[in-house]
């Protein structure tokens, strides 16, 4: 699965015979002007790019984001940077991918098929709602795209492919449910899965302005509680026949 919208290229080495400096002045002349050995890794390389230029997206957007700032908080250099994403569009890209291919990955591990289906669609909507409360430079990003109207996510190659697993999940345990006589029948399992991440992200898209106007503390454990179980009780009793 292509998680990033440039295929990395193959490191490029060379390797530079010198001959070696006559004399202790040759030699301190060397010793000032010979390079750093550097560890060629491009996927540890890459990896740190991305980590950092996640940060910077989710906090100053696609416009207000810095190759140069990236660059310099990676120890790499803009060229290296457009070398493996081709452009800083391309890195927002990637960016992009890489944060819904981590949540999809994490999905995965949760086994919903092992478990009995009303119990599967809990463990569902409280991953989500963990999820998005511990990743909120995620919840940035998706808004941000949402401001640009989806058109550099357009651009993905794989982000279909990282998001027919989730549907996927649901549509089964949801026919499990179904054909045990737990859940209603009639229901879309794109339309369960927009309603789980409806409630998800707004608790925390919307936490300081609706915690600001309603004066209510959207940072307390006990909220947090409340509202993640009041969640996974709207989900469930949506779905149960």
């Amino acid at each position: 699965m292509n998680e990033l919208v440039h295929s990395v290229p193959k490191a490029k080495t060379a390797i530079k015979t010198a001959t070696r400096p006559a004399g202790k002045a040759a030699t301190r002349t060397a010793a000032k002007t010979s390079p750093v050995p550097r560890t060629n890794d491009p996927a540890r390389t890459m990896a740190g790019i991305l980590e950092v230029a996640t940060a910077e997206f989710a906090n100053k957007g696609l416009s207000g984001a810095r190759i140069d700032e990236i660059a310099a908080a990676t120890r790499t250099s803009k060229r290296m940077i457009y070398y493996y994403f081709g452009s800083k569009e391309g890195l927002y890209v990637a960016v992009l991918e890489e944060s819904y291919r981590r949540m999809r990955s994490i999905e995965a591990g949760l086994h919903l098929e092992d478990l009995p289906p009303e119990q599967a669609l809990r463990r569902l909507v409280e991953f989500t709602f963990d999820h998005h409360l511990g990743n909120p430079d995620y919840i940035r990003l998706v808004m941000t795209e949402n401001m640009e109207r989806g058109a550099y996510l357009a651009q993905s190659k794989s982000i279909q492919e990282l998001n027919v697993p989730a549907i996927q999940a649901i549509r089964n345990l949801y026919e499990r449910g179904v054909a045990s006589g737990v859940f209603r029948p009639g229901l879309d399992p794109v339309d369960i899965h927009a309603s789980i991440s409806a409630l998800t992200f707004f608790n925390v898209s919307n936490q300081h302005t609706f915690g600001l106007i309603f004066k209510h503390d959207m940072h307390a454990p006990q909220t947090i509680a409340t509202r993640r179980q009041n969640i996974v009780e709207m989900i469930v009793r949506f779905v149960r026949a």
